[in-house]
C-alpha cells in the first residue's frame, strides 16, 4: 500500500444491485470514506451458478475495482463470499477484504435465545453451506435451518418489494421453516411446539433486506431479523482502524457507482435498494 493508502477508496462489489443495502450501511458509519461500487448486472445472478463461475466473475469485478486503486474489499454478495473468499484472498494478495457472511453469522449468534437460526440465500450459498459453518464454529451447538429462495433475487432487481405476489412467494419460502403461515402469522411465537420455530431469520442475500417489510407481516414481531449489512460495515471500519486505514479527511466521502449493463435500468432500480435518489450520469458502464 502507498503511503496515502488512508486516502483510497473502498471498493465494493456485487452481482447487482442487492450490495448496495451493504453500501448504504457503510455510507452511514464511514461518512469520510470513498466509495466505489460495480455491480455485475450483466451476469445477474449468481445464486444459480457454479462456485467455479463465480470465482470467475469475482475474480475480475475485484480485479476491476483494484485497478480503480482501492485499500480495502467488499464482497456485497453472500455467493461471491460463499464461494469465492479464498480465491479473492489468494489472487489480491496484501488487499484486506471483508465478506458478509462472517458478520452476518456473528449477528444471528448474537441473537437467537433458544439457538434454533433459520437462513435465507441463493441455492448456490445454501448448497456451499457457508452460513451453516460460520455459524456452527460460533456456536457449535445451534441448530440451522437453511431455506433457498432464488425467486427472490430475481424479483429484487425488477422492484419488485411489496404485494400480494411477493407475500405469496415468501409464504411459500418460508413455510418449510416455520410450519403453516397460510394464514397471518402475526402471533408466531418461536417457543410453540416446544421452541422447534427458530426465532433468528439470517437474510443471507443482499437482495432480502427490500422484503424485511414482507417477512415481519408474515412471522411477526417474536422473530429477530438479521441484516448482514449493518454489521458488515461494522466490520468494515474495525478492519480499517485496526489497519490505521481510516481516511483523515473531514469532509463527506465521494461515491462511484459501474454496472457492467444498462445506466439507466442499474440507477432507476439501485434507488430502492440504495435508499436515495440515483441518476444513469452516476453510473459507469464498465466491460469485465
Amino acid at each position: 500500500m502507498p503511503v496515502d493508502a488512508a486516502r483510497l477508496g473502498i471498493g465494493v462489489f456485487d452481482s447487482g444491485m442487492g450490495g448496495l443495502t451493504v453500501l448504504s450501511a457503510l455510507m452511514r458509519r464511514l461518512p469520510h470514506e470513498d466509495m466505489l461500487y460495480l455491480g455485475d448486472t450483466a451476469r445477474l445472478p449468481y445464486g444459480t451458478k457454479s462456485p467455479r463461475t463465480v470465482a470467475k466473475y469475482a475474480l475480475q469485478c475485484a480485479a476491476t475495482l483494484a485497478e480503480r486503486r482501492i485499500k480495502l474489499l467488499v464482497i456485497a454478495c453472500n455467493t461471491a463470499t460463499a464461494s469465492a473468499l479464498g480465491d479473492l484472498e489468494a489472487g489480491c494478495p496484501g488487499l484486506p477484504i471483508v465478506g458478509v457472511i462472517g458478520p452476518g453469522a456473528q449477528a444471528a449468534c448474537r441473537a437467537t435465545k433458544n439457538n434454533k437460526i433459520a437462513v435465507i440465500a441463493t441455492e448456490s450459498t445454501i448448497n456451499n453451506g457457508a452460513y451453516q459453518k460460520a455459524i456452527h464454529r460460533l456456536k457449535p451447538e445451534a441448530a440451522v435451518v437453511a431455506q433457498a429462495c432464488s425467486l427472490l433475487v430475481p424479483m429484487a432487481e425488477e422492484g419488485w418489494m411489496d404485494g400480494s405476489i411477493v407475500e405469496a412467494v415468501a409464504r411459500r419460502y418460508l413455510a418449510p421453516v416455520f410450519g403453516n403461515l397460510s394464514d397471518s402469522a402475526a402471533g408466531l411465537d418461536p417457543a410453540d411446539s416446544g421452541g422447534a420455530y427458530p426465532d433468528c431469520l439470517v437474510l443471507g442475500c443482499t437482495h432480502f433486506p427490500p422484503f424485511t417489510g414482507v417477512f415481519r407481516k408474515i412471522l411477526g414481531s417474536r422473530v429477530h431479523i438479521v441484516d448482514s449489512a449493518e454489521t458488515t460495515a461494522e466490520a468494515v471500519a474495525e478492519a480499517l482502524a485496526g489497519l490505521k486505514l481510516l481516511n483523515p479527511q473531514n469532509n463527506a466521502g465521494q461515491t462511484r457507482f459501474m454496472t457492467t449493463d444498462d445506466e439507466g435500468r442499474f440507477a432507476r432500480i439501485g434507488e430502492f435498494f440504495l435508499g436515495r435518489p440515483l441518476s444513469a450520469g452516476q453510473v459507469e458502464l464498465v466491460d469485465l
